[in-house]
């Protein structure tokens, strides 16, 4: 799967999570709850946000978007209660916000491919050529109404789609039908540490803040105040981001939570791990800034790693 942007795939992120913030203070409450500036945002934009706890750990990278009546937030596999949870614990008697598990109830597709515009013109699919990252745009296909956001999670060209579950069938089918080539989890996982985008449970813990995840871009250093906001600022603020999220290539495999070592001392650990061609392996892995980045040659367990960049992630 590593020449993706050469057809078109369809992945089924239906296990992912979707929460609905309804209410006039859905802005403001989700801008106060996760790194982006979510009240710049007008219907039809949206935009990927990190929820972090008080001391700027990870708790999830989510994509908001926004709609007219509504703030709809894709988060990781397994993070919707989790994060209906931490959301609700911040909500206050005057604040007019409701929360609302979709998880279940909305399909989530993804096209991943540089042709995927081209199959949704053929579906005759109203869609902008050209617009930006994360917006989104609500069109019929059929007697089915499909929001289709710019974006694969990935960096990768392609759309997010989300439509109502009990249609995810017939439109699953549709797409197959115009070409799509359907991969399974195990292709998604490879693509998603091949491009670099960190996990919850893998790369997104409460061991890592944002910045050393890689997330800066999803991090707004003068929206004002929010949870995390005082860690992070201070970590920009005198360079004090002490590891980072890299890739990294294996000569073969090794596995997840090895230390990587450089010149007889830890560095860092392997935090996830896929092969590739042959016995050779990707991974993701956090490094001590200090002991260097791209082109770092570590030991990891019986195997020789090299630090490389990746699509996804960025440093400053």
């Amino acid at each position: 799967m590593t020449q993706t942007t050469e057809y078109i795939a369809l992945s089924d992120c239906s296990p992912w999570g979707l929460i609905e913030l309804k209410g006039s203070d859905r802005l403001r409450f989700l801008h106060n709850q996760t790194t982006s500036n979510i009240q710049a945002l007008q219907p039809n934009q949206g935009c990927d946000t990190v929820f972090v706890n008080s001391t700027g750990r990870t708790l999830d990278l989510a994509t908001a978007y926004v709609t007219e009546d509504s703030i709809l937030v894709l988060v990781s596999p397994h993070q919707n209660e989790k994060l209906m949870a931490w959301m609700d614990r911040y909500l206050f008697p005057m604040d007019k916000v409701e929360l609302k598990d979709l998880t279940g109830k909305i399909a989530i597709f993804r096209l991943i491919g540089s042709e995927s515009l081209t199959l949704l013109k053929k579906l005759a699919l109203n869609i902008p050529e050209n617009p930006p990252l994360h917006s989104h745009f609500l069109v019929n296909l059929g007697q089915v109404s499909i929001r289709i956001a710019v974006g694969t999670g990935l960096g990768l060209p392609g759309y997010t789609l989300l439509l109502p579950q009990e249609n995810a069938l017939d439109i699953g089918e549709i797409l197959h039908q115009a070409g799509v080539v359907v991969i399974d989890s195990q292709a998604w996982e490879k693509l998603r540490i091949q491009q670099g985008r960190p996990m919850p449970g893998a790369e997104l813990t409460e061991d890592y803040n944002a910045l050393e995840a890689g997330l800066w871009s999803a991090i707004s250093f003068d929206k004002g105040c929010y949870i995390g906001q005082e860690t992070i600022a201070r970590l920009n603020t005198y360079k004090g981001v002490k590891q980072r999220l890299w890739g990294i290539k294996l000569d073969k495999f090794a596995p997840v939570g090895s230390p990587l070592i450089h010149d007889a001392e830890k560095v860092g650990v392997l935090t996830s791990v896929v092969q590739i061609e042959g016995d050779s392996c990707l991974g993701l892995a956090y490094i001590r800034t200090k002991a260097g980045g791209e082109g770092l040659q570590v030991e990891v367990g019986e195997t020789i790693g090299e630090i490389i960049t990746v699509p996804f992630l960025s440093h400053n």
